[in-house]
């Protein structure tokens, strides 16, 4: 075998603007579950609430935003 040089390594490829798009709406949809579970306990005081309301998400954050 003969040595040919280093090997052109180019590391991680660039992430995709779909990439990108993807893990931005993962953080606003945990970010909303969050919110909406807070939200629903400091009304509420029930974790079955809490739980239903964090996987309604926005939808709860929405709501509670135009009827309060």
């Amino acid at each position: 075998m003969t040595y040919s040089g280093p090997i052109n390594d180019p590391g991680v490829p660039r992430q995709t603007a779909m990439g990108r798009s993807v893990r931005a709406a993962k953080a606003g949809a945990s970010f909303g579950s969050a919110l909406a579970i807070a939200i629903s306990w400091s009304e509420h005081h029930s974790i079955l609430w809490a739980i239903f309301q964090g996987f309604c998400s926005w939808v709860y954050v929405l709501y509670y935003a135009l009827t309060r």
